[in-house]
Order: structure tokens, then C-alpha cells, then sequence
């Protein structure tokens, strides 16, 4: 089906409350088998931490949101197949902090078209 076309809700403050943490041991099973299930696999894990030398041995070590943003948008290209996926557009409250991004994904180049020029339009504006 070529016709269909989304508008997608990440909800990153929720992952980085629930999933995203600085020790990825202590995170709830239960949530991170959330973000196993929104992201589609596990790979997400890869994309949230970065591995950095320490002290006594090698230590995972959380990554930004874009690190995690970032490869999103390439699985809804690679894995979901949209061939349009332009860059999503942060939501953020009014204190500057990015409570969610949203995407938009198609396989219509008029679609995106649309979607780009809203999102450029907003994409540094802070709600107040």
C-alpha cells in the first residue's frame, strides 16, 4: 500500500523518564519492552547509549535525543519503507525543553512537500 501517510507522535520527555536513563540497568523491564515495542526491536538501545572508556573498563553512557531521533527516522525509511521522512520537528514546552517530536512519514513528494514548509515554519517555536 503506497497510499498511506502519517503523522507520528515520539514521545521523548515519556522515554527519557521511563527508558531513557543514565544507568540502563535499573530501567523497568516493562518499560523498556514499551520502547521495544514502539521502536520495533531492541536496536534502540544501540541508538540511546554510547559506549565510552571509564576508569575500570568500558561504560554505557546515555546519548542526546537527536542520537535517538535521528536513527528513528531511518527505520521508518529502511524498515518501514517511507521515502519521504523529512527531519521531525521539536515540541517543546514553555521552558525550551523538548517534550516530543513529531514526524511525518510518505511515500507522497507533495505530502512532504506540505509537511517541510509547516515544519520549518514552527520549528523553533516554544509554547507559552
Amino acid at each position: 500500500m503506497r497510499s498511506v501517510e502519517i503523522f507520528l507522535n515520539f514521545m521523548i520527555m515519556d522515554a527519557n523518564m521511563n527508558v531513557l536513563w543514565s544507568n540502563p540497568d535499573r530501567v523497568l523491564p516493562e518499560q523498556a519492552g514499551r520502547m521495544t515495542a514502539f521502536w520495533g526491536d531492541d536496536s534502540w538501545r544501540k541508538a540511546a547509549y554510547k559506549t565510552e572508556p571509564g576508569l575500570f573498563g568500558d561504560m554505557e553512557e546515555k546519548a542526546g535525543n537527536e542520537a535517538v531521533v535521528s536513527p528513528y527516522r531511518q527505520r521508518l525509511q529502511t524498515v518501514a519503507g517511507f521515502e519521504h521522512v523529512p527531519e521531525p520537528i521539536p515540541m517543546r514546552n514553555s521552558r525550551g525543553a523538548t517534550i516530543y517530536y513529531i514526524f511525518f512519514a510518505s511515500h507522497n513528494s507533495t505530502g512532504s512537500r506540505i509537511a517541510e514548509s509547516v515544519f520549518k515554519k514552527y520549528r523553533n517555536h516554544v509554547a507559552h
